[in-house]
């Protein structure tokens, strides 16, 4: 079972995870199936002491819930078989489709509809009866809204997991940069209006803001988006990047987020590259734990 605070697992970190103490803050570590399905060598041999100490969430990438094909049973047959090597009992993917006869490598935004709802959750119970688990659907940064859509983000989310039957994976730095790259729903309202009972894995990350995108200084001299029923100086693009620290407005959420659960869910920070001293990332899980125990329920 996961608890407590996460780090990423990535083959330029596997020096420092083989290195950590038996009292760590980091509880526990995550890995994209589709990075280490057919890994082998030093990668893997380093990968495999590193499991045999800390426990271990898998995070899919390419199953393309959202899709029109069919379901990639090889890929769902990968997953199956290395959650079962390494005793992995908690399984996410994105709420998101990344194939159009061929794999895209990008996470592509959905239409918040009704048919897409119905259409998604019957593949997440293909999923889940395939993987014989009740898997988590993550919220996904976007950057194109459907000017078809009948319902909001968090509306969207609900549905499809109240329908599938499947947990929450929440992201609160995706909900932080479309809530502000989009201004069509506060991030705190996200928060408010989440299926809190379904709710049990989250992710933290870093993103970078795109300053060339910035509209015209006004008369004040500062350019506004409103966040949290307030106008705050913000640039008008954020970039998911999971390849910065942890901004403190995405670290406000997080506290807002645990405030507002039943329960503490373990929790992950994601960072994909750029990577800083190690110490600055253990720095960064202990501030998770910190909030963590702040709000233990």
């Amino acid at each position: 079972m996961l608890v407590g605070a996460g780090l990423g697992y990535r083959r330029d970190l596997a020096e420092d995870f083989l290195k950590l103490p038996d009292n760590r803050t980091i509880q526990f570590m995550e890995v994209a199936p589709e990075n280490w399905l057919k890994m082998g060598g030093l990668a893997r041999y380093q990968f495999d002491q590193v499991a045999e100490r800390i426990p271990l969430a898998v995070h899919g990438l390419s199953l393309s819930l959202g899709g029109q094909a069919p379901l990639d049973r090889e890929l769902l047959q990968g997953i199956k078989t290395l959650m079962t090597q390494y005793n992995a009992h908690f399984f996410s993917e994105h709420l998101s489709y990344c194939e159009c006869e061929g794999h895209l490598y990008d996470l592509l935004p959905m239409p918040f509809t009704d048919e897409a709802v119905k259409h998604t959750a019957q593949r997440i119970r293909d999923v889940q009866d395939f993987l014989g688990c009740r898997i988590s659907l993550e919220n996904t940064s976007y950057y194109l809204h459907s000017p078809t859509s009948t319902m909001n983000e968090v509306e969207f989310l609900n549905a499809i997991a109240q329908e599938a039957d499947c947990g929450i994976h929440l992201d609160v730095n995706n909900i932080y940069v479309n809530g502000v790259n989009h201004n069509l729903l506060d991030p705190y309202l996200f928060i408010d209006n989440v299926d809190v009972s379904r709710v049990n894995y989250i992710h933290i990350a870093g993103h970078d803001e795109d300053h060339s995108a910035t509209t015209p200084i006004n008369e004040s001299g500062e350019s506004f988006n409103k966040v949290k029923g307030e106008f705050r100086h913000l640039p008008e693009l954020l970039i998911d990047t999971h390849g910065e620290a942890v901004k403190g407005t995405v670290w406000d959420l997080l506290d807002y987020t645990y405030q507002r659960l039943p329960h503490i869910p373990p929790t992950l920070l994601e960072r994909d590259f750029n990577f800083p001293p190690f110490s600055e990332l253990c720095a960064e899980v202990q501030h998770i734990a910190t909030l963590q125990k702040k709000y233990a329920k």
